[in-house]
């Protein structure tokens, strides 16, 4: 079967839609996931043992099983329960879930690579803990964190075609869609590789320029 250039460019319009579904999914759940690796190592790093341990079960657990068993946990198995949501809001809580577990391990180096004498100081100058994570902790952290969490973004990014299986219609579940009808996957697969290839070097690029503005901050 050879390459139907033709094919390809009348497809190519509704692999880019795809493309903006596959972005939003990375972007927020990179964000949940900031979040709750923040929380998680935060938790931690408490002195309330009960929380600290249950925080480290969290991220054994999201790390040790399959992201693909735990996006069909949410999208098959809690609508059994009540709990229905549809395909792109399972995904992006799956992801977020998922990559938590990580960047929690990014922050929890990064804090504890503060030097332990910033911690001693603001207890002399009567900071509460809150005011000492706010204020002290957490703001030098970025130059620490960002650039391993720009490489967990491109990870996420790559991750998210699993997002096709719980009826996504992301990049590679848009061109699925599209090859069930005319069985050209040829021109399909192959835009989405191409696609796909695009992107991650443009975000890799982007996250070395970032790990290079960073490092020269610090």
């Amino acid at each position: 079967m050879e390459f139907d250039f033709q094919y390809a460019w009348r497809i190519l319009p509704a692999l880019l839609d795809g493309v903006v579904v596959t972005l939003e999914a990375t972007l927020c759940g990179i964000a949940i996931a900031i979040v709750g690796g923040l929380v998680l190592a935060i938790v931690r790093l408490s002195r309330q043992p009960i929380l600290s341990t249950l925080a480290v079960w969290y991220m054994e657990f999201f790390r040790l099983t399959p992201l693909l068993v735990q996006l069909f946990f949410i999208f098959y198995v809690l609508p059994q329960y009540g709990i229905r949501l549809n395909g792109f809001v399972c995904g992006v809580i799956g992801l977020g879930l998922y990559y938590s577990a990580y960047t929690s391990e990014v922050f929890r180096a990064a804090i504890e690579k503060i030097p332990r004498g910033q911690w001693e100081a603001s207890t002399a100058l009567n900071y509460s803990r809150g005011a000492t994570w706010r204020r002290i902790i957490l703001p030098q952290t970025p130059p620490i964190v960002v650039p391993v969490l720009a490489n967990y973004t491109i990870g996420m990014f790559k991750e998210s075609a699993l997002l096709a299986t719980i009826t996504v219609n992301e990049l590679l579940g848009t061109a699925l869609k599209e090859a069930s009808v005319t069985f050209r996957y040829l021109e399909t697969i192959t835009l989405v590789g191409l696609l796909y290839g695009v992107m991650s070097i443009s975000a890799s690029l982007a996250a070395q320029n970032l790990e290079t503005y960073f490092e020269k901050r610090r």
